[in-house]
């Protein structure tokens, strides 16, 4: 269910290596991937070779993504040095200068493994491979549930969540390796493999961002990107944060939320990681679930302390909906796959005055009337990341403020996957989509502006939360751009 073959070309038995191609889980420890390509590795008694590219002719490109790719490029490439395995990090430098690569590496390989990842630009990528001459296969790593455990994009996650209730257990008895190199055999390690490669193409990920041809307008984020840096944050969430999660991650300023979406977004760290251990902090098997009754309820099924509940609620429910809807749907960030009644209210009220509106040039400047949106906006231009609670008010506003709701969805998306290092993700557009409607329902009363669609305000949000050190610390900031 997890390994599916792009084409139907054969396994090249006389090839000199395994290629894996890491394009989304991008990591040495937990991934299925990896696993499976040293399982095939083992199998036709050939060593591994590791590719891992990071391109630049897409959207958004910018210092501030490829930092962080290039962080956890680095990691990469010590754990594979150490375990003697052959690994190639290419960075393009200008657009289109890797085209060929892949299938020249794959000229000499039995078979290539590669990470399906729904949304953004990967699944055309991995598609457009399939011309390759040898068999590709995709590995999905993404969630506790397969993808294909599922046979639709689900409108809500209480749906989703009685489908995970009743599907979920035996898949959380099959995990991948949380060290998978530590017992390589020797067969499978050979530095030489690429050889030929390696003389004609630039390996490596020592890489002068001022060369590249990329936005150099957002800068690197404060946040490190990679494997050893992600072990650093989750360490941290589960040794201080996370007993104070259920009640204190929506408080900007009890800081206790996990922060680990970055390095979940780039493949840095995986899902079924940071589930054990929050498993493991409770002392807690998951073989208990499997005659847990399908409740549809979001505490208590697990029977874990409220907030490792709550966390792990966020980590596989509301992710996985998200990755599940990216799936199904390829439309999933087109305003035409907002539910019915979503664009039915939008649209009643899509002429209705708006008391200010904001050009998108006004808001990335964070220079608005309301500091609470302004302090959220420029988080995001700074950090790369906005608190989560804060992320759903900045969406409302931003739809509040724009003439219609197709260009607040614009805007949204733009400023989001511009700024934001997990941009670009499913669960980030689940993010976006849901201040429109998904995965939503219709509230009442109906308003100017918003009609059904759930309605937040700044006023209420700085009474509701605890968020004076934030306001303080963001709203100090002078003004940007």
């Amino acid at each position: 269910m997890r390994v599916t073959a792009v084409n139907s070309a054969p396994v090249a038995s006389r090839g000199a290596y395994v290629l894996y191609w890491m394009i989304a889980a991008r990591r040495t420890s937990w991934s299925f991937a990896l696993d499976h390509a040293i399982a095939r590795a083992k199998e036709l008694e050939r060593p591994i070779v590791v590719f891992e590219p990071l391109r630049i002719g897409y959207r958004w490109a910018s210092d501030r993504l490829h930092a962080f790719v290039l962080q956890g490029m680095r990691d990469n490439a010590a754990a594979f040095a150490k375990a003697n395995i052959t690994y190639l990090p290419y960075v393009e430098r200008t657009a289109g200068e890797g085209k060929g690569l892949l299938a020249e590496l794959a000229k000499r390989a039995c078979l290539v493994i590669t990470d399906e990842q729904p949304g953004f630009f990967l699944p055309h990528m991995v598609a457009a491979a399939a011309s390759l001459p040898v068999l590709l296969e995709q590995v999905d790593g993404n969630g506790l549930l397969p993808l294909r455990a599922t046979d639709r994009a689900f409108p809500s996650a209480a749906l989703f969540r009685r489908h995970l209730q009743k599907t979920i257990a035996p898949h959380l008895v099959t995990v991948p390796k949380a060290t998978p190199l530590a017992r390589v055999p020797s067969t499978l390690r050979d530095g030489e493999v690429a050889s030929a490669i390696t003389k004609r193409w630039s390996f490596t990920a020592d890489v002068d961002l001022s060369s590249l041809a990329i936005d150099h307008s957002v800068p690197p984020a404060p946040i490190i990107g990679g494997a050893v840096a992600a072990r650093r944050v989750l360490d941290d969430f589960i040794a201080t944060k996370l007993r104070r999660y259920g009640d204190g991650h929506n408080h900007p300023d009890d800081d206790a939320a996990s922060g680990l979406s970055p390095w979940l977004h780039f493949g840095h760290v995986s899902a079924h990681d940071v589930a054990s251990r929050v498993w493991a902090d409770a002392s807690w098997d998951p073989s208990r679930v499997a005659d847990a009754k399908v409740t549809g309820s979001r505490e208590g099924w697990w029977g874990l302390p409220p907030s490792h509940e709550s966390f792990l609620d966020e980590l596989i429910t509301w992710r996985e909906l998200g990755y599940g809807f990216c799936f199904h749907r390829t439309d999933y960030d087109r305003y035409s796959s907002l539910p019915d009644w979503a664009q039915k209210t939008l649209g009643d009220h899509a002429s209705d005055p708006r008391p200010v509106t904001y050009t998108p040039k006004q808001l990335e400047a964070a220079a608005t009337a309301d500091e609470v949106w302004n302090a959220a906006q420029r988080q995001l231009v700074a950090e790369g990341r906005i608190h989560n609670y804060l992320r759903m008010l900045w969406g409302k506003k931003i739809l509040e403020w724009s003439p219609t709701p197709q260009k607040a969805l614009a805007t949204l998306i733009d400023l989001n996957n511009r700024y934001a290092i997990d941009g670009r993700d499913p669960n980030s557009y689940s993010g976006i989509f849901w201040t429109l409607g998904r995965f939503d329902r219709p509230w009442a009363p109906v308003r100017p502006i918003f009609g059904a669609i759930r309605y937040m305000s700044s006023t209420n949000t700085v009474k509701k939360l605890h968020i004076k050190k934030y306001l303080a610390r963001w709203s100090a900031q002078p003004r940007l751009l």
